[in-house]
């Protein structure tokens, strides 16, 4: 069975302003169901396929408890002790950490993927890694995938 994602927009939803970088610039909750018992811990991806030079990663994080939510506004920085303890990597603005939508003036409406994968195992992986080294890890370990889709434009 797969994940169920979800938070307090629902798939294919507007992302509250807040979540973005009109806004707060904060992580919204993520809500994380139908856990695999086997699952030792959850990574999570969010990204932009819709950006103009192409797909555009927001956050990469792994080492997540399978315990069922990412709390809001989980701070920025490599390795995070609370609210939940997990390990955070590089995104495309250079940063540790969420970064959130942000897509160009006028160019309509992206749609953000927000994917979690519950994997078998607990990853050796350096904070600050990035989305191609937390694939490659991930590699072989991965038991569950669920998926939530934002939207977001900006006028």
């Amino acid at each position: 069975m797969d994940l169920e994602i979800g938070s307090i927009f629902h798939n294919g939803e507007s992302i509250p302003v807040e979540f973005t970088c009109d806004g707060e610039n904060v992580n919204p909750p993520i809500f994380i169901g139908h856990i695999d018992p086997k699952a030792k811990s959850l990574a999570s991806i969010m990204d932009d396929p819709d950006a103009p030079g192409g797909t555009f990663t927001h956050w990469i994080a792994w080492n997540i408890p399978p315990l069922g939510e990412i709390p809001k506004g989980v701070p920025q920085r490599g390795v995070v002790e609370a609210p939940i303890r997990m390990v955070q990597g590089r995104n495309d603005f250079g940063k540790i950490g969420y970064g959130g939508p942000c897509p160009p003036r006028g160019h309509g409406v992206h749609h953000y993927h927000f994917r979690v994968y519950a994997l078998d195992t607990v990853l050796e992986l350096d904070p600050g890694a990035t989305r191609k080294e937390l694939e490659r890890a991930m590699e072989g370990h991965v038991i569950q995938t669920g998926e939530l889709v934002g939207l977001y434009g900006r006028e």
